[in-house]
């Protein structure tokens, strides 16, 4: 027989009854009936129920297990009483007498429980993540890590992709975020970089004629946490292809994607691809207030600031005097009563803002009526032009916020999620996609006024060379990003692979060409040598996993994630490096103020 196991925890049947078998695992639970102890044995795979009584050789050293100790017993298979049966597990059927045992592995009292459903706290957890991954949430989820990342792979290989590796240690790039640095010992004073992104190498084995890439790719940004983001590290589906326009990258991606929520969405609704809508960047912002919008709830929100110019609530008519104001309305069906309303209102204020507008219809002695302080201060003929224009009825309301959309666009869009969530107007089960097409390559400071890029620098503006004679904030590039319920999930674009583009692209922003060949020398030099059209995109394969599991968290999809300062507990990183490292790099560390 095997040293440990004739079998997992998971496998034994009614068929195996008479049986001897050897089973390891850990002491998931321990239940003393008189005498008689009733273990449930637990391994990745599945329990099953052993038990011991004192006719049992072992009694006297099973008596003396704990929970989560690892053992491993031999023992009959037993057919349980129909009255005792466990339709809840495969094994539930059977049980089996401890004939022999071994202590694999005794454990000291411990910090967390595996058994039962006990909520920790996240740094507890954490410290303790070896056995936090004990429990069975936990097991679920990292498996379902791993075969998504596994069907990914399928996938991409069935449309003729080819996985392959690109640098872990190389030179520092801006993508957004932080790089974390790496000092090199052979060359005092100079450093790596872990890459934000496999970005410029795979755009380099595009123009080395490499057609179709992927690569499940590690990547590294010191960015501060957010409950969808981690702190440090994260992995994402890369692809990148030659000879390409934007449709096709959509219509590569976009199966891949629906076939891995349709295989483990559990049942919920998946939008089929060609029902993706394509939503500029600037719609989305004045629709949904944000860019990675949460398409299960079906408000849009829309510009009335043409009801409230010259009106008699004086707040938004001198608010849209000034330069570049607007009034946005959030229609919020079913939400007409004054206590809803009121509701919403704290919500504005605990926001930060003084609070939102509303008016509300409802039934009147003449048919309906507007209520509200907005409705008194407009007008009737105000107000119905604007329950018009908002498509709304008895029993609905509206909801306004006016200013600079820069300034409450993103509360407004809080505001709508709040609103859909709260009349029970989000469909909570189904995916929903879309795509925001049409970003801006620019952005302007309010206070310097400087020019600098808004989005991923490398993309191709829509117009080419031309476009970037005129104003900058018009330009818009070939850049994209998918959004899932509320969230980012993919990001790419059409690459400028024109050396002559790319250098009026990076002066606009205030970069010399000699600044340009700093930075990117090496792809700027390999784009004069006949580079292809290309683009491609990357899947944030933490964020989807996330989504499946029905997580709010990032860190509950990931098997040694960092903490909300980025430490790991576990490990004890960062940890204050040896003297004798720091001379071997020529460095020195110089105490904090």
């Amino acid at each position: 027989m095997h040293a440990y196991r004739s079998m997992t925890c998971a496998e034994l049947t009614r068929e195996n009854v008479g049986e001897t078998v050897r089973l390891s695992g850990w002491v998931h639970r321990i239940r003393d009936h008189g005498g008689v102890l009733f273990i449930d044995l637990r391994d990745h795979y599945g329990m099953t129920q052993v038990l011991c009584d004192p006719d049992s050789p072992v009694f006297n050293e099973v008596e003396k297990v704990r929970s989560e100790w690892c053992i491993r017993i031999d023992g009959n298979v037993k057919a349980r009483d129909e009255s005792l049966i466990n339709p809840k597990i495969p094994t539930g059927e059977v049980e089996v007498f401890v004939r022999d045992m071994e202590v694999l592995g005794a454990s000291d009292e411990l910090p967390l429980m595996v058994f039962g459903d006990q909520e920790y706290p996240e740094e507890t957890r954490l410290r303790y993540r070896y056995l936090d991954l004990r429990r069975e949430a936990m097991q679920a989820n990292m498996t379902l890590r791993s075969d998504v990342v596994a069907s990914m792979r399928k996938r991409m290989w069935n449309l003729d992709f080819r996985e392959y590796q690109t640098p872990i240690i190389t030179a520092s790039s801006p993508e957004g975020a932080r790089d974390f640095l790496v000092p090199s010992r052979l060359h005092p004073g100079r450093f790596y970089a872990l890459p934000q992104a496999p970005q410029q190498f795979k755009q380099l084995m595009m123009v080395a004629g490499f057609d179709k890439y992927f690569q499940i790719a590690p990547c590294f940004r010191d960015e501060d946490p957010r409950a969808d983001r981690s702190p440090t590290d994260f992995y994402q589906l890369d692809m990148e292809m030659s000879f390409v326009e934007q449709q096709e990258i959509f219509d590569t991606i976009a199966p891949v994607l629906a076939g891995v929520f349709e295989e483990f969405g559990g049942g919920r609704k998946v939008d089929a691809p060609g029902d993706w809508p394509q939503i500029s960047y600037r719609d989305s912002a004045l629709w949904y207030g944000t860019d990675k919008p949460d398409l299960r709830n079906p408000i849009k929100m829309q510009d009335v600031s043409e009801h409230f110019r010259g009106s008699g609530f004086a707040i938004f008519a001198k608010l849209l005097e000034q330069d570049g104001t607007q009034i946005r309305a959030i229609p919020a069906p079913t939400g007409g009563s004054r206590k809803f309303c009121d509701r919403m209102n704290k919500f504005a204020q605990a926001e930060g803002l003084p609070g939102m507008g509303y008016i509300f219809w409802r039934e009147g002695a003449d048919g309906m009526e507007a209520a509200g302080p907005l409705a008194k201060n407009i007008g009737p003929e105000r107000t119905e032009a604007i329950r018009e224009q908002l498509g709304l009825s008895v029993g609905d309301a509206a909801f306004f916020l006016g200013g600079k959309p820069a300034v409450f666009e993103k509360v407004a869009g809080k505001a709508r999620d709040v609103i859909g969530e709260e009349l029970n107007l989000t469909d909570k089960d189904r995916f929903a996609f879309a795509w925001i097409v049409d970003f801006p390559i620019y952005e302007q400071d309010e206070e310097t006024g400087r020019i600098d890029f808004e989005h991923n620098p490398f993309s191709m503006p829509q117009g080419g060379l031309e476009a970037l004679e005129g104003n900058p904030l018009d330009v818009l590039g070939y850049q994209y990003d998918l959004a899932c319920n509320g969230y980012e999930i993919v990001s790419g674009a059409i690459r400028n692979h024109k050396p002559e583009i790319m250098f009026k692209a990076f002066e606009l922003a205030g970069y010399p060409n000699e600044e340009v060949i700093k930075r990117f020398g090496g792809m700027v030099n390999a784009f004069k040598y006949g580079a292809p059209p290309h683009g491609g995109c990357a899947a944030g394969i933490d964020r989807i996993v996330m989504l499946l599991a029905d997580e709010a968290n990032i860190r509950e999809v990931m098997l040694f994630p960092m903490n909300q300062r980025a430490e790991d507990l576990m490990m004890g990183a960062p940890s204050e490096p040896a003297n004798e490292q720091l001379r071997e790099l020529s460095l020195r560390v110089i105490e904090a103020e």
